[in-house]
């Protein structure tokens, strides 16, 4: 829901303008500041996701086993998940280093300068979510992350899907013999891009195949301490990457909107369609400038060291706008639950008070000789409070006395 609302805010900033109804509103110059703030939530989503899950000092995640349990433990699984949990537990460990690269390595590449290595990051995130689409029903959370990383491909990518891309020579000038400097350059660095990350994972993650046992072993290979080290050393630089970054989309924009501006033919006078874009770049951009300081404060709840050092002006700012929940924090499957079995909360009703029959809910795992559901993106939030009720004391969740009295009395609602 947080995710949802955020997102929503977004779509505010990222939607066109139609204040000139006469003119063509099919491309502004400062579109890809705002949507550069879709692609900062991806980031802060993802990233924030893979720390958190290491931070936590969950036993699974630092073992490398938390999958070997999330299968069956998870709120509401879907039939993927029964094959999902049959798998070796050397691939159920492989895939837990493989979402930490994902979630924690790869985002940096959102804000790459070379393309390809965009694209590359882009379908690791759609491959992530669609992989748990198949394994567990999440409602619309996958789907939306799917849009949110649409942030990432250009108008030629997307092109090429329609089958109407509109810079097909390029195609041809990145075929041309012999290769331009800085092509050469650009696959130089986009290659060592690739065996860096493969370089990292095979050292943070002792990866090493058994060719006896025919598998491939994994293992943290780094302490609790070195790893918040290296979390404190590093978050004040990525907000430092996300401002240049999006510096680089302002100033790009202030630059494309003068041809623009004059190759577009206009009954209105070339003096005030100029003053118009660049009054839309500036309100538009000092929103976006706005939108990214405050959500600083939350982003680096992941190093609190980190957040105390922002400027306090950011901090009263978040204060001023925390309660319309426009920015907020992510960390998803910080702790693994149901180590030690999957707790269930059963409710059984009776009409004499000698014979009791379990109440089966729609969703919901319970009767075992039932396949679970697909039920994405719906969301079936009493089955899903129903798992959170399982795993606390009642008091935990009060709203569980009012359910139980209500079926007592007979009521629908």
């Amino acid at each position: 829901d947080s995710l949802l609302l955020e997102a929503g805010f977004l779509a505010v900033l990222v939607a066109p303008l139609r204040l000139l109804k006469w003119r063509s509103t099919a491309w502004r110059a400062h579109d890809g500041v705002t949507f550069w703030l879709v692609r900062w939530l991806l980031f802060r989503l993802m990233f924030a996701s893979g720390v958190v899950k290491l931070t936590s000092r969950c036993p699974t995640w630092w073992g490398l086993t938390a999958l070997t349990y999330h299968y069956e433990t998870q709120c509401i699984p879907t039939p993927g998940a029964w094959f999902a949990h049959q798998l070796p537990v050397w691939f159920q460990k492989f895939s837990v280093v493989a979402t930490y690269v994902i979630e924690i390595a790869v985002p940096l590449l959102f804000f790459a300068p070379i393309r390809r290595l965009r694209l590359f990051a882009f379908y690791s995130q759609v491959l992530l979510q669609v992989l748990i689409i198949l394994t567990g029903n999440y409602n619309f959370f996958n789907m939306l992350t799917i849009v949110l990383a649409f942030s990432l491909l250009d108008e030629e990518h997307v092109g090429r899907w329609l089958g109407r891309s509109k810079r097909r020579h390029a195609s041809s000038e990145s075929l041309a013999w012999p290769p331009s400097l800085r092509a050469v350059l650009s696959t130089l660095l986009e290659l060592s891009t690739y065996g860096f990350l493969l370089y990292w994972s095979v050292q943070c993650f002792g990866l090493e195949i058994d060719w006896e046992k025919r598998l491939l072993d994994s293992k943290v290979a780094f302490t609790y301490h070195e790893f918040t080290t290296w979390l404190r050393a590093v978050t004040l630089p990525l907000v430092g990457l996300g401002f240049l970054s999006l510096s680089w989309e302002i100033l790009s924009a202030m630059y494309r909107w003068t041809p623009s501006a004059c190759g577009r033919v206009c009954r209105l006078s070339s003096g005030f369609w100029k003053l118009w874009a660049t009054l839309q770049w500036a309100v538009f951009a000092t929103a976006t400038v706005g939108m990214f300081a405050i959500s600083l404060v939350p982003f680096t709840y992941i190093d609190y060291e980190s957040n105390g050092k922002l400027w306090p002006g950011i901090h009263q700012m978040f204060n001023a706008v925390e309660r319309f929940q426009v920015v907020n924090s992510y960390g998803l499957f910080r702790r693994m639950t149901g180590v030690g079995g999957r707790p269930e909360v059963v409710l059984e009703g009776s009409y004499d008070k000698q014979t009791w029959t379990e109440v089966e809910f729609m969703y919901k795992p319970g009767n075992v000789s039932r396949a679970p559901p697909v039920v994405a993106p719906h969301q079936p939030r009493l089955d899903w409070q129903m798992w959170f009720a399982a795993l606390a004391h009642h008091s935990s969740s009060p709203w569980f006395t009012s359910f139980v009295y209500r079926l007592l009395q007979g009521k629908k609602d």
